[in-house]
């Protein structure tokens, strides 16, 4: 089966967010969002939570959030952090896009939703 090109942007942006992923500490901080649901968490009770607190959990949110995979909003004195499910969902969908192509099968471009 004919392997369909990804465009330059696709493979950047999802280069970008796996490079962010790439830390145990970080992959850690998506699941515990991602378990929070869309309301997300208090970035206190984040870092407590995942076992990072202080300037290594900024450092490792700034990673995520120039990645697009979390977001941040000033409520009143604390930041509230969440996951960009949708962005998440993208990149799931960026590995599984062709899934089983070579073999014959069908490409997850070939199943309707």
């Amino acid at each position: 089966m004919k392997q369909e090109p990804l465009s330059l942007s696709d493979l950047t942006l999802a280069a970008t967010a796996f490079a962010a992923l790439g830390s145990e500490a970080r992959l850690a901080i998506l699941r515990r969002l991602v378990r929070a649901g869309p309301a997300g968490l208090p970035i206190g009770q984040l870092g407590e939570d995942v076992g990072v607190t202080g300037s290594v959990l900024t450092h490792h949110l700034k990673q995520l959030v120039s990645a697009g995979l979390v977001s941040q909003q000033r409520e009143g004195r604390r930041i509230l952090c969440s996951v960009d499910h949708a962005r998440v969902q993208d990149l799931s969908e960026f590995l599984i896009h062709e899934c089983c192509a070579d073999m014959g099968g069908h490409s997850a471009q070939d199943t309707p939703r």
